[in-house]
């Protein structure tokens, strides 16, 4: 999986947004990043899967497994509700 074409992150007033780059029917607007969420996008930007992200998470954070897997799944789950992901 990895994000599709047609939308970038952008840095508004101090916050990583995702923006769109094309007319979308599904996505209309912003997405806040906090920076996790910007960790993984920068991560779907090519080609991966979920363990990988899991495994990125474990090693640029402290975290435990089940919390990382948690965290990636819901924000694939967000990505997929916005319909940005190639599956």
């Amino acid at each position: 999986m990895k994000i599709k074409e047609g939308y970038m992150v952008r840095e508004v007033a101090g916050t990583a947004v995702v923006v769109p780059t094309v007319a979308d029917s599904t996505f209309h607007g912003m997405l806040k990043l906090n920076g996790t969420g910007r960790f993984l996008w920068e991560k779907l930007t090519v080609e991966t899967d979920r363990e990988s992200l899991i495994a990125a998470l474990l090693a640029e954070y402290e975290v435990s497994e089940e919390v990382a897997a948690q965290g990636v799944d819901a924000f694939l789950a967000s990505l997929e509700k916005i319909n940005v992901l190639e599956m």
